[in-house]
């Protein structure tokens, strides 16, 4: 094919901070002149912006990246750059090991995006150019890019990074080393583009940092984060505010009464805790222990009515035995959570875990799954406590005469969707939807406002 530099193909991998890079880049991009598209076939350059959080976002993306060798092999795409946490958590192999990529681009240089885009074409001109010719790796503890976004979300909701980076250093992750430190974005830089995003149509902003609740602590000497949500909540037009991810040890009284009492903040809180034994707490370097999460929720279910809990929970860290996981069930029964992620231990290298005695990987995959058997059981009596209820929902398509949507209680991606019938209903409207029955886990109800907009 003939190779004109001039089509970007932008592929995304990973988690919501990852998708609002990616976002950014393609700002760049086309501010530089190139034609941006989702589409692969025919791209001079495809950008595959990747994740290696664990083991598998690792082989999600060698695969995205050895089919994309493939396309280019057979000549359906010219150019091919691999940007994000793979090449900067493998700096010094990805090159050698993957000899499909022309050019990779460390989470340091997304602004740097165009010059890589250029700098790949003579990449693959000179056949022999050396590996220190074909990237680029800024600094990881640079200030958060403040560059403008081209959005793919949605038309009426999308992300807002507050932060970069993460501070906790918890002995299973390896985020701190490939993101860099805690860096808070300006409080008037938010508040300016989440202005411009409600301009622009959006009515639900999702917050998101690896840690919402440490917000502002590295440049105002204090966290921040209820001065934040009472700011973005004065902004007219913004309907709902949506939070991931709180850290649990940092979630105070006077955060908890924001919450409660704003209106456009949802009631969602997502607080990863991954465990609840003590010693396995304390082993994996997290902050606070098993007594204060249980406080913590009864905090937080006494303080504001109605509060749906999202989660994440790790099966088999080290260290878990018999007594650790049926504490963990134990907890699980008690606690309620409406909604959580189960994931099974992954050895990651370069972490203090990895350093520990191992776990049986298949001990963890089956204590995975007894995990999701029991919170399958608690999400379905949630769904099914919810029949009879009003609630509101973003509609945000429709199949075969049935809108679906989202409620308070649903986040993007990770919660599934609520489907409405009924006439006159708007895609990307707000709709009063009754609850009626629950289909295959799926809540489904009818618009008690014959589809009336905000």
């Amino acid at each position: 094919m003939t190779i004109t530099n001039r089509k970007i193909a932008m592929v995304s991998l990973g988690c919501a901070k990852n998708l609002v890079n990616s976002e950014q880049m393609m700002f760049l991009l086309r501010e530089a002149g190139f034609e941006v598209t989702g589409e692969v076939n025919g791209a001079d350059t495809v950008i595959v912006n990747t994740c290696s959080f664990i083991e598998s976002a690792k082989t999600e993306a060698i695969e995205t990246i050895l089919e994309l060798g493939r396309a280019k092999e057979e000549g359906r795409i010219g150019r091919l750059v691999v940007a994000g946490c793979l090449p900067e958590r493998y700096r010094g192999e990805i090159l050698a090991e993957m000899p499909e990529i022309d050019f990779v681009v460390g989470v340091g240089s997304f602004d740097d995006i165009v010059s890589a885009v250029n700098r790949s074409s003579a990449a693959v001109e000179d056949k022999h150019a050396v590996d220190v010719g074909r990237v680029l790796f800024g600094d990881i503890n640079a200030p958060v890019s403040e560059t403008g976004r081209v959005l793919t979300t949605s038309k009426v909701w999308t992300y807002l990074k507050i932060a970069e980076g993460c501070d906790n250093r918890c002995a299973f992750c390896v985020i701190p080393d490939i993101r860099g430190r805690f860096r808070s974005r300006p409080l008037e830089n938010i508040l300016k583009e989440a202005a411009g995003l409600i301009d622009s149509g959006i009515r639900e902003l999702i917050l998101v940092a690896q840690d919402v609740t440490r917000y502002g602590l590295d440049i105002y000497g204090k966290r921040i984060l209820p001065d934040l949500l009472t700011g973005l909540s004065e902004i007219d037009g913004l309907k709902w505010i949506r939070l991931h991810y709180l850290y649990p040890h940092d979630i105070d009284d006077a955060l908890i009464d924001v919450i409660g009492k704003n209106e456009r903040i949802l009631k969602y809180l997502d607080l990863p805790i991954q465990h609840i034994s003590d010693n396995i707490l304390r082993s994996m370097n997290r902050r606070g222990n098993g007594r204060e999460i249980r406080g913590l929720l009864r905090r937080l279910r006494g303080c504001i009515p109605g509060v749906v809990l999202r989660t994440s929970i790790i099966a088999g860290l080290p260290g878990e035995g018999d007594r650790e996981f049926n504490e963990l069930c134990d907890f699980l029964h008690e606690a309620r959570i409406e909604r959580a992620g189960i994931f099974a231990y992954s050895q990651e290298e370069g972490t203090a875990a990895a350093l520990m005695d191992q776990p049986d990987p298949e001990t963890a995959a089956e204590r995975k799954e007894l995990l999701e058997d029991i919170q399958f059981r608690i999400m379905d009596e949630f769904n099914e406590a919810r029949i009879g209820s009003k609630t509101e929902v973003l509609i945000e398509g429709e199949s075969d005469g049935v809108y679906y949507g989202r409620s308070f209680a649903e986040s993007p991606d990770v919660d599934g969707y609520i489907t409405v019938t009924g006439d006159g209903i708007g895609i990307n409207e707000f709709v009063d939807a009754y609850i009626t029955r629950v289909d295959d886990r799926t809540p489904a109800g009818r618009a008690s406002n014959g589809g009336a907009g905000e």
